[in-house]
């Protein structure tokens, strides 16, 4: 694919690699996904922010990994913000978008709606579980909160779950109540046999960091150029729309000649249907299905990523709904 190519890149994952360098990356920009993915909540602030950077690295995160269903990315602390929580699911066919929906749980008297928005999340984890579909085990993996930024935290995870060195730049925006939000990944091609310190890591807290994952000095370099260059983009090129990320990635990195893949549409989902409620609620009795029942004489939910709204007769919910005991 010609790095000239002229398409509409809003709401795209494109993918590339820098030959020179050893380094792999995407390119990712969420415009009106982001925005459906916020206009199912009023969310003050601070958590938007912490759910536009979530939406960001999942969806980077989701078309690096090879997936046959679904990425969620979690984060979870003991401060005000207390879960964000986001689903990548990848195209059912080739061509499909990937969907992405995303929701936050926080504490509305201890938030600080316009402070510093990661300080909100206080000590916790940084979690991403991959789950491939029906007869599969799903994959689960966490790291301690750390760092300045959620972006940071993902770092960490690559660094010391997947001992590859990765890196995330992100920029969002709301102007005339429109989201613009794009961002770069890097990642450290991966090796036969990783290296990594047994005596610890020198990144926070003993964590690893990508000087502790590669051995050679050939590579150290390597990445230590991409990441410099990298730390020259700037944020409307990054949001769009009037430079190309085509454009943005012969900026900046000509000399180690990016190659780009076909890009992947991506788009505001959500899968929840009345009958993955009755599922849900399949394992509780008719004593707790009772307890959920409203004074009208039915049962209620509504979903957190898209707030859709379901309302049960409670005789067909529960284990005991079809008669046994």
């Amino acid at each position: 694919m010609s790095l000239g190519s002229q398409i509409a890149w809003d709401d795209t994952i494109l993918p590339f690699q820098l030959d020179e360098a050893d380094v792999r990356g995407r390119v990712v920009r969420l415009d009106g996904t982001l925005d459906q993915v916020l206009e199912q909540h009023d969310y003050p602030p601070a958590i938007e922010a912490l759910v536009a950077e979530a939406a960001l690295l999942t969806a980077l995160i989701g078309q690096t990994i090879k997936l046959r269903w679904k990425l969620s990315l979690q984060v979870r602390g003991d401060g005000p913000a207390r879960l964000i929580a986001t689903d990548y699911y990848a195209p059912a066919n080739p061509g499909d978008p990937g969907r992405i929906r995303a929701y936050a749980s926080f504490d509305e008297e201890r938030l600080d709606p316009n402070g510093p928005a990661f300080e909100q999340i206080g000590q916790g984890y940084f979690a991403l579980l991959i789950d491939q579909g029906a007869g599969t085990t799903p994959y689960s993996g966490l790291t301690p909160v750390a760092g300045q930024s959620l972006s940071d935290c993902a770092q960490t995870y690559f660094a010391q779950s997947e001992q590859l060195p990765t890196r995330f730049i992100l920029s969002f925006q709301e102007t005339d109540e429109t989201w613009r939000a794009g961002g770069v990944m890097l990642q450290h091609m991966p090796k036969a046999s990783p290296f990594a310190k047994s005596d610890g890591g020198s990144g926070e807290g003993g964590l690893l960091s990508a000087e502790d994952i590669l051995p050679r000095e050939s590579d150290r370099e390597n990445w230590s150029r991409a990441n410099i260059l990298l730390d020259t983009v700037q944020p409307d090129e990054m949001i769009g729309p009037t430079v190309q990320p085509t454009e943005m990635l012969v900026r900046l990195f000509h000399e180690e000649k990016p190659r780009v893949f076909e890009p992947q549409p991506v788009e505001f989902g959500c899968t929840c249907s009345a009958e993955r409620v009755v599922e849900s609620l399949s394992i509780y009795s008719a004593k707790d299905i009772a307890h959920m029942t409203t004074e009208d004489g039915i049962v209620t939910a509504d979903c957190q990523f898209c707030g859709a709204h379901y309302e049960f007769d409670p005789s067909v919910l529960g284990k005991d709904a079809d008669g046994s005991v």
